[in-house]
C-alpha cells in the first residue's frame, strides 16, 4: 500500500509518517501489523472525543438510514443541522446566536471574512504574525509567516499585521478596518496564550473604531481548553466566532457564528452571499450535534483541567524547557529542532503519536482525545521520558 500512497495520493512533505491503518478505537491507533499507538495528537485536535466513540458512531448510522444529501445547503430543513446549530447558540453568549455551517475550518475562516467586509463596506483585514488560519487563498493571505505564502502570491490585498500580545499594536486598527483576526490562542505560533486582558483591548479598539473581531476557535474550541470555547477565559466575546476541527467528532465541519443582525447580511444584497453544497451534511451534522452534545452534558471539560495538571507533573526533565498552552491544547518546547524530531519519530517507533507544530520547531503537540485516561496519560509521558533521557546522554 506504501508504493500506491506515494504514487496516487498527493503528498504534503516530502516525508510524511507513512503508518498503514487498521483501526482505532478510544485513545489508540492500531497499524496493519495490529500494533497500538497511543495517541496523544487526536487527529490534530479533530477528534476530542477519541476513536469510534459509540454515541458518535450510534449517531451516524441512524442518519445514514435516513438521508445523506438532499439539497444544497440552507434550502431545505434538515434537522440535524437545525438542531447542531441551535445547541451552539444555546451555549454562546449574545449576540452569538446564529450560525452558518461549512465544509471545514477554512471555508468557515473565509466566510467569515466576507462577513466583515460586508458588514463594515470596509476592506482592511488585521491579522497577527503567526497566526494560522488555514490554507485557501483568503486564509492564506493572512497568515503571518512570509515562508509559506510566498510561492501562492499575489494574494489578497489590503491585510495588514500585528503582533499578539503587543499593545502598542493595537493603534493600527483604525477606521479602515473591517475587522481583526486572532486566534484566540495561537496554534502554530507555539500556543501562544493571550496575556494581560490583550484580547479585550483588541475588542475594545475594535468598538472604538467600527472594526468587527473575528475570534478562530477551530483549535481552542469544543471543550480543548476546559471551557467550551478558549474566549471564556478571557472575557471576550468576539463579533464573529469561527469553529471547526473538534466539532466534526472526527467529521469534517466548519462554522462561523455571529448575531442574527450581522448573518443576515449574506442572504440578501447580493442573494447567495455565501454559498456551499455540502455545508450542514446531515451525516456531518448528526456527528457533530452528538458530540457536542456528549461535551456539554458530560464531565469532560472540568476533567480537561485535571488531565493539564497531571501532564504538567509528569512532563518534566532537563531537555523540557518550557510547556505552553492550557487544558489539553499543550506544547512542549526542547533545545533544538533536532531534539525534537527524534523525540517525535522515536516515540513513533515505541506505539506513541506526538506531532510538530506548524511555525515553531522546537515545540512538540500534546493535543489528545479529551477523553484520554489518567492511564494513559501517564503511560505516555513515560514514554516520553525515556526517549528524553537517551537523547540527553548522546
Amino acid at each position: 500500500m506504501t508504493s500506491e500512497f506515494l504514487k496516487y495520493q498527493a503528498q504534503t512533505t516530502p516525508h510524511p509518517l507513512g503508518m498503514e491503518i487498521s483501526h482505532a478505537n478510544g485513545s489508540y491507533i492500531y497499524d496493519t501489523l495490529n500494533k497500538a499507538h497511543l495517541d496523544f495528537v487526536a487527529g490534530v485536535s479533530a477528534c476530542p472525543l477519541g476513536h469510534n466513540h459509540p454515541k458518535v458512531i450510534y449517531a451516524i448510522k441512524q442518519q445514514l438510514d435516513k438521508y445523506m444529501h438532499v439539497m444544497v445547503y440552507g434550502e431545505y430543513i434538515q434537522e440535524p443541522a437545525v438542531e447542531l446549530t441551535k445547541l451552539l447558540a444555546q451555549n454562546l453568549p449574545n449576540p452569538l446566536e446564529k450560525t452558518y455551517l461549512t465544509n471545514s475550518g477554512t471555508e468557515a475562516i473565509e466566510g467569515a471574512l466576507k462577513l466583515a467586509r460586508r458588514a463594515t463596506g470596509r476592506s482592511e483585514i488585521i491579522a497577527a504574525n503567526k497566526a494560522y488560519h488555514g490554507n485557501t487563498m483568503g486564509a492564506l493571505s493572512i497568515m503571518g509567516y512570509e515562508e509559506r505564502k510566498q510561492a501562492f502570491r499575489p494574494l489578497i490585498p489590503d491585510v495588514k499585521f500585528i503582533s499578539f500580545n503587543n499593545d502598542t499594536d493595537l493603534q493600527k486598527i483604525t477606521n479602515k478596518t473591517a475587522c481583526v483576526i486572532l486566534e484566540t490562542i495561537q496554534g502554530g505560533a507555539g500556543f501562544i496564550k493571550p496575556i494581560n486582558g490583550y484580547l479585550k483591548k483588541v475588542k475594545a479598539q475594535c468598538n472604538k473604531v467600527g472594526a468587527l473581531l473575528i475570534l478562530d476557535e477551530i483549535q481552542p474550541g469544543i471543550g480543548r481548553t476546559g471551557k467550551l470555547f478558549g474566549f471564556e477565559h478571557y472575557n471576550c466575546i468576539p463579533d464573529i466566532l469561527v469553529t471547526g476541527k473538534g466539532l466534526g467528532g472526527g467529521m469534517p465541519i466548519g462554522a462561523f457564528t455571529a448575531s442574527n443582525a450581522l448573518m443576515s447580511q449574506l442572504q440578501d444584497n447580493p442573494k447567495l452571499g455565501h454559498i456551499t453544497t455540502f455545508g450542514g451534511h446531515p451525516v456531518i451534522a448528526a456527528s457533530a450535534l452528538a458530540t457536542l452534545k456528549e461535551i456539554t452534558e458530560s464531565n469532560i471539560m472540568q476533567d480537561v483541567l485535571e488531565k493539564e495538571i497531571l501532564f504538567r507533573k509528569h512532563l518534566v526533565h532537563p531537555l523540557i524547557k518550557d510547556i505552553r498552552g492550557k487544558g489539553l491544547m499543550l506544547a512542549f518546547l526542547t533545545p533544538s529542532d533536532h531534539i525534537t524530531n527524534s523525540l517525535i519519530l522515536e516515540c513513533k517507533n515505541r506505539g506513541l503519536i506526538l506531532f510538530w507544530l506548524l511555525f515553531e520547531p522546537k515545540a512538540v503537540r500534546i493535543t489528545p482525545p479529551l477523553t484520554i485516561s489518567n492511564d494513559e496519560i501517564i503511560k505516555g509521558c513515560k514514554i516520553i521520558i525515556s526517549v528524553l533521557d537517551e537523547l540527553q546522554q548522546q
